[in-house]
């Protein structure tokens, strides 16, 4: 068998009949293996003459030193966003006392997901940091699958069974919203993040308490979607200012979004705060540069890249972990936008 015919672990999968992580689990010496899966990987590996990369190290221990932090974005939005770089900040100030090397790997598309997975299931990394959670994203449940020790920034629903951390994000938007009432604003919009993530959806449901308590009922025409992009929020804001031209303040579920809203406001003749207020959330240094500087939620980036790698620590070390979920609270932070 030639070089470019070495077999891997898909094949070994293939020929045994398992899927990769009960092959992975063989591999790595798991007992949540039958003894007949376990007799068909190591036929299988017998016959393909298939040798793993860490077959060596791991005569001598089980581990890498080594995990990864896995964006399953684009790097545009790696290079455009505060809060991607603020998440790698508190990961390295987690692992600078530690032996541990850090990975950071993106994925943009199947031919990098499909690379990631061989990568994972051949067991290259002790432990995966997972973040920008989409509800249909496959690599959680490979990871469960895998059962490799994960730790999510975020979360795909309220009932996450993997360890996560979090901002309180349904408060942190439901105190935007307040403020805004509290300030007389009435016609209160929102630009919402994508929908099929938890992060877009809790924050507009807290859109939708405050007004609920405020006695209001949330229009639905008050609501425009968007991805977390500064031309997503412009596109958005644009939308609104079409169906609904007598809004008077817009809270936006990102800052990045919050800066495109601003820019389509200020192209249409709007002033900020004087004919439309905007709040945005995760108060990052583009919120502290926008003109006028803008009012946003406060969410501890930082410390959930921070939290989320010692949860994963706390799990590599096999000390018992008691911690599977946290939710760091929120703060609202007021400037001249609103």
């Amino acid at each position: 068998m030639g070089t470019s015919e070495r077999p891997t672990i898909r094949t070994v999968a293939a020929r045994a009949g398992v899927g990769r992580g009960t092959v992975s689990r063989v591999l790595n010496g798991s007992p949540r293996v039958s003894a007949a899966a376990r007799e068909a990987v190591h036929a299988a590996i017998a016959e393909l003459n298939f040798v793993p990369n860490r077959a060596a190290r791991s005569l001598v221990t089980s581990r890498t030193d080594c995990i990864a932090l896995v964006i399953p974005e684009p790097e545009s939005r790696l290079v455009s966003e505060p809060y991607f770089s603020e998440i790698i900040r508190g990961v390295s100030t987690a692992l600078a006392e530690t032996q541990l090397q850090l990975l950071l790997i993106l994925v943009r598309d199947q031919r990098e997901l499909d690379r990631l997975t061989e990568f994972l299931t051949a067991g290259r990394v002790d432990g995966v940091l997972l973040v920008s959670i989409h509800r249909d994203d496959p690599l959680p449940g490979l990871l469960e699958e895998l059962g490799l020790p994960t730790v999510l920034a975020g979360r795909r629903s309220a009932g996450e069974p993997l360890c996560h951390a979090h901002s309180d994000n349904v408060s942190g938007a439901a105190e935007a919203v307040r403020h805004l009432l509290d300030r007389g604003y009435r016609t209160i919009a929102t630009i919402t993040g994508p929908l099929d993530m938890d992060v877009g959806h809790s924050r507009l449901r807290g859109w939708r308490e405050a007004l609920r308590e405020s006695g209001a009922e949330p229009e639905e025409s008050l609501i425009a979607t968007a991805d977390f992009t500064e031309a997503g929020g412009r596109a958005a804001m644009r939308e609104l200012l079409e169906r609904r031209p007598g809004l008077d303040a817009v809270f936006a579920a990102s800052d990045v979004m919050a800066a495109g809203a601003l820019a389509e406001l200020r192209d249409r003749g709007r002033k900020v705060p004087d004919d439309v207020a905007l709040v945005g959330f995760d108060d990052s240094v583009i919120a502290r540069h926008t003109d006028p500087p803008l009012t946003s939620v406060r969410q501890p980036v930082e410390e959930i890249g921070r939290t989320m790698t010692e949860l994963l620590l706390e799990e590599l070390s096999g000390s018992g972990r008691t911690r599977s979920r946290v939710c760091l609270p929120t703060s609202l932070v007021v400037r001249g936008s609103s």
